[in-house]
């Protein structure tokens, strides 16, 4: 263990076995960056937008979940009440209000700011993800410098910056990258507590700033997605615990200060919405939501062993790297620095994969220690060089190839449109795929890994940018919104039969009616400038009981599209009622 990370610590550096080769432009800019934290943070910044930004402003509402957040986030800013938490007439009482206040925020600061129809445009309500993301990439290098040097710790805010998850998690109005957001920042002030006693640090006067930071984040992280953030700290300090024999570092966390800052930050609102609800709200966030999954009451079910597969996608350009540093890190294991990243990262691990529900993000908040384990590794120069491991690096190609191929091949297949203005940006990206795996060996790791960044970052640009906001098929609410705002009349009212997705509601209006076929036909009889919105699965019913009422009705337009979420072709009549007989 000593050959693998000599003393001092966990990642630092010493001398390459071999000569670098010159440095690449990629590495001079990096050299560049690193000079001051000044120059690390905004380089971090920088990274943030090139690689979050393409698509979040003209990707359409995705269903179900992001619709459903930014429909009870719509509902709250038209009613004014942001206690409960609704979506039309339900009670939506999965997660706690965090989400909806930072979503009402951004949505009520873009209608001051006079920007038209705030309201249902979906890219405000990302606002807060996209926040969220760009500071776990400067949380992450935060974290990172209480283990790694400064040059280590902004390559480990570049893995996660590049990670295809949080790419996707941030480009979605939901708790995930803010719940990640918070997990870090109390994981982060945690470990300065930990190493400083662990490196004999002053026990009398230990800093406020970290116990600050934890014990915030530990508020927000409850009001944000409820009791998850305190299973990563939980299971991390036990395992800790069992470790060293003891816990007594924990005082320096000034437990009595912090629980209370705690219950004042989360308990208003808790207090509010059981004098609203009742025990409603803790029944179905706790029974209905957070244990049904370990039950897998959802339609996620997934054997051990899936988030292992799912890694090596949804941690791409970083996998590869995490396969070469394993051997070493394990050898590491019982060093300080190590070992808490490793008390972070297995047991809720396991427990994520014990869970019979699964779902790609529920593993999202483990990805930081992972992203510094690799640069610690990196740093001691000491990736396997075991041949079956190595090969691991041709991911760092494969996956541009084949997002490339399965990407334009859905795009014919959905537009009958090859997406050739894409082509330019999948090409330099398997330029930079295949130069990130031929440099590879232990000695250009770094390289490697910042070209392989790059092709993420024009991967992401292909995917997000150009391909996805072109699918319109697959976002048959937007055309029928659109549909309804053409019509010549005043305040469209709408109801929907055998099309139920949030995202119909979201965009055509709070008092969409979602019915059957026959409800469809008896809300067109009651007035004038009504629509029904029939999906030929429905349209039977609605035509047989629009004959018993003597309904005359005419087609306004038809939408086709696809159902994504239930993996089905959908076509959607828009009638419009012409009277009764």
């Amino acid at each position: 263990m000593a050959e693998t990370y000599a003393r001092p610590g966990f990642g630092t550096p010493r001398e390459p076995k071999s000569r670098l080769i010159p440095a690449s432009v990629l590495v001079r800019v990096l050299d560049f960056v690193t000079v001051s934290h000044a120059r690390a943070v905004a380089f971090l910044l920088v990274c943030g937008l090139l690689f979050f930004l393409p698509g979040f402003f003209n990707i359409p509402p995705v269903d179900r979940d992001e619709t459903r957040f930014a429909q009870a986030t719509k509902q709250m800013v038209e009613t004014g009440d942001y206690v409960d938490i609704r979506f039309q007439d339900d009670v939506r009482y999965k997660k706690p209000v965090g989400i909806y206040w930072l979503q009402s925020a951004a949505v009520q600061t873009a209608t001051k700011l006079g920007l038209q129809r705030a309201q249902v445009r979906i890219w405000i309500y990302r606002i807060p993800s996209l926040i969220a993301a760009i500071g776990v990439v400067l949380m992450t290098y935060w974290t990172a410098l209480g283990f790694v040097s400064r040059r280590a710790a902004v390559l480990a805010g570049l893995i996660m910056c590049s990670s295809v998850l949080l790419g996707a998690e941030a480009r979605l109005a939901k708790t995930d990258a803010v719940l990640l957001l918070t997990v870090i920042a109390a994981m982060g002030a945690m470990s300065r507590v930990y190493l400083s006693w662990q490196r004999g640090g002053d026990p009398a006067h230990p800093p406020w700033s970290w116990p600050i930071i934890f014990w915030t984040a530990l508020a927000g992280g409850i009001l944000i997605k409820g009791p998850l953030i305190l299973m990563f700290v939980a299971l991390t300090i036990g395992t800790l615990a069992i470790l060293d024999r003891t816990a007594i570092w924990l005082w320096r966390l000034r437990p009595v200060w912090g629980l209370t800052w705690l219950l004042v930050l989360v308990l208003p609102w808790f207090i509010a919405i059981f004098w609203r609800a009742g025990d409603t709200f803790f029944v179905d966030s706790l029974g209905g939501d957070m244990l049904s999954k370990l039950a897998a009451q959802e339609s996620h079910g997934a054997p051990p062993g899936t988030y292992l597969l799912l890694f090596w996608v949804t941690f791409w350009p970083g996998a590869p790297l995490a396969a070469l540093a394993a051997p070493a890190v394990w050898r590491a294991r019982r060093e300080p620095g190590a070992q808490y990243l490793l008390a972070w990262l297995i047991p809720s691990w396991i427990v994520f994969e014990v869970a019979l529900t699964k779902l790609p993000h529920y593993v999202l908040p483990v990805y930081p220690a992972i992203a510094i384990l690799i640069v610690g590794a990196m740093g001691r120069r000491v990736l396997s060089r075991k041949l079956w491991i190595v090969r691991s690096a041709a991911w760092w190609f494969a996956i541009p190839a084949i997002t490339a191929v399965c990407t334009i091949v859905g795009a014919i297949m959905l537009t009958r449109q090859p997406a050739f203005l894409a082509w330019p940006f999948f090409a330099i990206a398997l330029i930079f795929g295949l130069v990130a795996w031929w440099l590879y060996d232990d000695n250009r790791a770094e390289r490697s890994l910042l070209n392989a960044a790059a092709c993420a970052m024009f991967l992401g640009m292909a995917v997000y940018g150009v391909v996805a906001p072109s699918l319109s098929p697959l976002f048959p609410s937007v055309e029928i919104a659109r549909v309804l705002r053409n019509v010549v009349c005043v305040g469209p009212k709408a109801a929907a039969a055998g099309y139920h997705e949030p995202s119909l509601v979201f965009m055509t209006g709070t008092s969409t009616l979602l019915t059957d076929g026959s409800g469809a036909a008896d809300f067109l009889s009651h007035g004038s400038c009504r629509f029904a919105l029939v999906e030929s699965r429905s349209e039977r019913a609605f035509a047989l009981r629009a004959d018993a009422i003597g309904l005359r009705y005419n087609v306004a337009s038809r939408v086709d599209g696809y159902n994504f979420s239930q993996g089905k072709t959908i076509s959607i009549a828009v009638f419009r009622s012409e009277g009764t007989e």
